[in-house]
């Protein structure tokens, strides 16, 4: 920009600074084209804020194809004046989908890991939370439009199951899901320093994390007013318009 207006590089810095751009950072987005997206922000913001009586509202996902990473050299521990290293190169060795439902009125984890993530599975771990549930406790969940949760089968088990309702986050929405912050926090703090030797040592972690979390957990609160949330939408889509 510099060279293309005849003025120093100084001066373009000057002029970005007092005008608040920042062209060399940039953040991905995705807006939701869900045609029922202010219902469903509603709908899943009001059991965080208001939960109902006599009930448990679960947050549910999975995180899937998590690898077994391990590095092809020791790394060097940190110390004065050097950072912790590990080696750019990994050998991989499997992977395996951490199921996990957030209870976001006491902050606990139910988890558990599978090889797969289709509708078989999913089931699977709706039974276990079942059996975790205390019974006479209605419970609500809040998770997002895979297939997998839709399955014809799952539709089915719910009906066998009363006490349980599906709350869907909007399409393109899924950091509306509160369980999602839990998967950040595993991946900074357990995975992406990992070294794991085999899908075992793996499991065996996100294990030990989710008992560590459990152990001081923090009930979710949820802090943005839907309101806003739909109206940054809609001037999303309008900006989308213009630029088009």
């Amino acid at each position: 920009m510099a060279a293309a207006t005849g003025v120093s590089r100084a001066k373009v810095h000057v002029i970005w600074r007092e005008a608040g751009l920042v062209p060399h950072r940039w953040r991905q987005f995705k807006l939701s084209n869900d045609p029922a997206f202010a219902e469903k922000v509603e709908d899943v913001v009001g059991l965080y804020v208001d939960p109902p009586e006599h009930a448990v509202v679960l947050s549910i996902d999975e995180k899937s194809q998590i690898q077994a990473l391990d590095r092809t050299q020791p790394g060097l521990p940190m110390k004065k004046g050097r950072l912790g290293t590990m080696t750019h190169d990994y050998k991989r060795n499997g992977t395996t989908t951490l199921f996990a439902a957030l209870n976001v009125l006491d902050g606990k984890v139910i988890g558990r890991n599978m090889q797969r993530h289709r509708h078989q599975e999913f089931i699977r771990f709706l039974n276990a939370v079942e059996r975790e549930v205390p019974g006479g406790k209605a419970i609500h969940v809040i998770l997002d439009n895979y297939a997998a949760h839709k399955h014809p089968k799952v539709r089915t088990w719910l009906a066998r199951h009363p006490r349980w309702t599906f709350h869907f986050t909007p399409t393109s929405a899924s950091w509306l899901n509160a369980v999602e912050g839990f998967f950040a926090k595993l991946s900074r703090r357990k995975l992406q320093r990992g070294t794991f030797h085999s899908v075992v040592a793996l499991q065996t972690a996100i294990n030990d994390f989710v008992e560590q979390h459990n152990q001081s957990p923090t009930p979710f609160v949820w802090r943005a007013d839907p309101k806003d949330i739909i109206a940054a939408v809609k001037r999303g889509h309008q900006t989308l318009k213009t630029i088009h």
